[in-house]
């Protein structure tokens, strides 16, 4: 998995646990509903730390405990 899937799947799981949608995320996080979409297209390849910390903010956690998972810990690296 690429750092990016994992990324889109962390806010899947934690949007889940809240019982919330993807785009009220958004709107909670300050982020528009089309930035939230756009992120979870698997076809873009890139996520600014910006919007990870709005989410995480919206979420009310911080980006440790966003990153501190085992599937963050297990990707493989990206320099080659």
């Amino acid at each position: 998995m690429s750092v990016k899937d994992v990324v889109t799947e962390r806010f899947k799981n934690l949007c889940e646990e809240k019982n919330i949608k993807i785009n009220e995320l958004a709107n909670i996080s300050g982020v528009t509903p089309s930035t939230a979409y756009s992120m979870m297209d698997s076809n873009r390849r890139d996520i600014s730390i910006t919007t990870i910390k709005k989410f995480c903010d919206g979420l009310e956690i911080t980006l440790g405990e966003f990153f501190s998972t085992p599937e963050f810990d297990n990707l493989e690296q990206e320099i080659k």
